[in-house]
């Protein structure tokens, strides 16, 4: 039986990943600050720790007898773009850490292959339109937070450490990842599960606040399609950062007319100040798609998989359940 450390498994992402390599027969061991919000975690055993300690990222890693076979790192201090132009300090301090700690600790461990999430936050500001970008065209760099810089200096420390301790990495740059079980509210969420809990809030025909105008361009990428490039991306033999991501790229308004459609109700936009984020990411997935993935949800898919459970999360936060 293989073993997997899942690093990050009380968090969105890395909770469906330990359900997947369960499926797959894996022995998991899942690995966060805190237990998971909305569901009990699938791992075959979970431990409390603080990552950015060193100690608790040689605790993550050891095993009585025996060795990780793939060790996935998704552990970061992140959330939606409000907490990320809000806590700056707080990503570049906390995140640089858990990475430092966990990259050199498995090299030193010798765990035969090591996942890390990036994000296409390191890539520019681009124009809706704007030729899409490769993965080598993140350098020269311009992240437009200091998200996206933590995310590219750690990519590159990763890779550094292949290089000298043969241990195998693989490397994912995330766009926009949303589905059930994710943060809805307090700040951290992303727009997905912003706009389903704001729909879910109001009566039809009421009006819901966006940040900007409306017209920024994003990708989103169902969870259960990001699971399977993260498993194809480390089952594979492609070296360097991949991207992974949806090619359906929507305005903020369209992602609106998503959610009012599987909610059935009439929704008005009044557009306020706030941290909008890029105008457009436009990155190419020929990379991904060498390994046979594609994507399997539109939008439309995956938010009506996604609205029901927010929807559920409004209503049992109201009654106090």
């Amino acid at each position: 039986m293989k073993r997997a450390l899942v690093c990050g498994a009380g968090g969105f992402i890395a909770g469906h990943l330990v359900k997947r390599l369960k499926k797959e027969g894996f022995w998991v061991r899942g690995v966060d600050i805190k237990a998971h919000e909305y569901c009990t975690s699938a791992a075959d055993e979970f431990l409390v720790l603080d990552l950015r300690e060193p100690q608790s990222c040689l605790k993550a890693l050891t095993l009585s007898g025996a060795k990780f076979d793939h060790v996935y790192q998704l552990a970061a201090d992140m959330g939606g773009m409000g907490f990320i132009h809000t806590a700056e300090t707080e990503i570049m301090h906390n995140s640089v850490l858990i990475n430092v700690h966990m990259t050199h600790l498995a090299a030193e461990l010798r765990i035969p292959r090591y996942f890390f999430s990036s994000s296409v936050c390191v890539y520019r500001d681009m124009q809706p339109g704007e030729p899409e970008m490769t993965e080598a065209q993140a350098v020269p760099a311009n992240p437009d937070n200091e998200y996206g810089w933590e995310k590219l200096y750690s990519e590159r420390m990763a890779l550094a450490y292949e290089r000298h301790s043969g241990m195998q990495v693989r490397i994912a740059r995330f766009q926009n990842v949303y589905g059930p079980e994710g943060t809805w509210h307090g700040g951290r969420e992303k727009a997905p599960a912003a706009m389903c809990r704001k729909v879910t809030e109001i009566s039809d025909g009421g009006t819901i606040e966006v940040w900007g105008d409306g017209t920024a361009v994003r990708s989103y990428t169902y969870v259960e399609d990001m699971v399977d490039g993260v498993r194809r991306l480390m089952e594979s033999d492609l070296h360097g950062a991949v991207n992974i991501g949806c090619p359906q790229y929507v305005t903020v308004n369209e992602l609106v007319a998503a959610v009012s459609e599987v909610a059935k109700k009439k929704v008005k936009i009044k557009y306020i100040d706030g941290p909008v984020g890029v105008q457009s990411r436009n990155f190419s997935n020929e990379r991904i798609y060498s390994l046979g993935w594609k994507p399997q949800f539109q939008l439309s898919d995956g938010v009506a998989r996604t609205y029901p459970w927010v929807e559920a999360q409004v209503k049992a936060n109201k009654t106090g359940k």
